[in-house]
């Protein structure tokens, strides 16, 4: 098992993907001793270990994400029925990932902070 600053080290990625998309109300956080991110105190992201992210999602999303790309999304039998999708961090690029952190924001975030970032594409 990797130490807490090992995974410090590996979140930094997250983290400054996070705050490139300035996402109003996120906060760095820990979730189950490893960091994570958190918007109005509710977990959308944490390291699982220094190769794995637990992304929230809604379920159909999860589904989707895991049949176009197993090799980046994938879950354990313990995520099963749960709001999350795992993900491979050395598989992921920068601009996928960051995407994929703005989605769980936006699953997460209450109506009043989504309302001062419009959708991409102004849907």
């Amino acid at each position: 098992m990797s130490d807490a600053s090992d995974l410090d080290t590996v979140f930094e990625r997250v983290h400054a993907l996070a705050q490139a998309r300035q996402l109003p109300g996120i906060t760095r956080s820990t979730s189950y001793g490893t960091p994570a991110l958190k918007v109005r105190g509710k977990l959308i992201v944490r390291l699982k270990d220094a190769d794995t992210l637990v992304l929230l999602c809604p379920a159909e999303q999860k589904t989707l994400l895991m049949e176009i790309s197993p090799q980046i999304y994938f879950e354990t039998p313990h995520y099963i029925g749960y709001a999350a999708v795992l993900i491979r961090l050395p598989a992921i690029a920068d601009e996928e990932l960051s995407l994929r952190l703005e989605d769980a924001w936006r699953f997460k975030a209450p109506k009043s902070l989504i309302a001062q970032r419009p959708a991409p594409g102004g849907a």
